[in-house]
């Protein structure tokens, strides 16, 4: 059975939020285009053994979305206090974490950020912002034109989406997934009217990537800062098309590290949530 919150967060933000099973705590981010529903089959998985819970992020699905856009209203490292307060507002004050995409790069952050409240990591299909800024150039830059458009200053990247937001999200839904039927026509819809309704904070988010999460990822490498906790990274082989070593790059932030490579579409966790479930499972017997 899954039950449902609005969960205050921090002033004026609270978080629509899915919580099913019960046991030890796993936190799982959706990433884009998407909200809380692409981990309904995981969520189902896990639940046997775990309290799973599994928000909208700000700015996204049913949450609460600031109006104010400025770098640190929707920086990474404001987006992970976010899931650390939830988890808290729950009676949680460690937890295990995976995240997808956009949650992927929320969930790096906590871990950076909170080494003693994530226990575990688990990131699906990206890498860290200062090691992706670094990879997509040249050719690499037309697999991530959409990073280059939503780092523009405000107003234009706002209008152009808007203006063709079915079309513009539905593009990626549609690009990034090798199994079609592995995101229904209802999930579909679901995912296009909850980020039609959330163009101006989508675009702050993903501006805040190209500026001040930027910032904090070359602070931690200037530091030395590592993840102090067993990570395990789901992902495609994007390096034999981009030209880089992923499991390199993420062996960088991860001592203990788990790399995986995936026959899936960018949206392993609708495509292959078995595969998911059982690595995540994998991931929380380590120490």
């Amino acid at each position: 059975m899954v039950e449902y919150h609005q969960i205050p967060v921090a002033d004026g933000v609270a978080l629509h939020t899915a919580v099913a099973g019960s046991g030890s705590p796993v936190v799982l981010l959706h990433g884009f285009p998407q909200t809380h529903l692409m981990w309904r089959h995981v969520a189902a998985r896990l639940a046997a053994d775990h309290t799973v819970i599994y928000p909208d992020l700000r700015g996204y699905g049913a949450s609460d979305k600031p109006a104010e856009t400025g770098p640190d209203v929707y920086s990474k490292r404001t987006m992970a206090a976010d899931i650390v307060a939830l988890a808290r507002e729950l009676g949680h004050d460690r937890f295990a974490l995976a995240g997808h995409d956009r949650g992927a790069l929320v969930a790096f952050r906590a871990a950076l950020d909170h080494p003693g409240t994530v226990t575990h990591l688990a990131s699906l299909d990206v890498l860290p912002t200062l090691d992706m800024w670094d990879v997509m150039r040249g050719a690499s830059a037309a697999v991530g034109w959409h990073l280059y458009l939503m780092a523009q200053p405000p107003g234009l990247p706002e209008r152009m989406i808007a203006a063709t937001a079915d079309e513009f999200f539905g593009h990626f839904l549609d690009v990034w997934t090798r199994d079609p039927a592995a995101i229904p026509a209802d999930v579909r819809r679901a995912y296009l009217d909850a980020a039609r309704g959330a163009v101006p904070s989508i675009v702050a988010d993903y501006r805040a990537t190209a500026g001040i999460d930027l910032a904090h990822d070359r602070a931690d490498r200037a530091a030395g800062t590592t993840l102090a906790m067993p990570v395990t990274v789901l992902q495609q082989d994007w390096g034999s098309l981009l030209g880089f070593d992923a499991a390199a790059l993420w062996g960088a932030w991860a001592p203990d590290l788990r790399h995986v490579p995936v026959r899936a579409g960018h949206f392993m966790a609708e495509e292959v949530p078995d595969l998911v479930a059982d690595e995540i499972r994998e991931l929380l017997t380590r120490a």
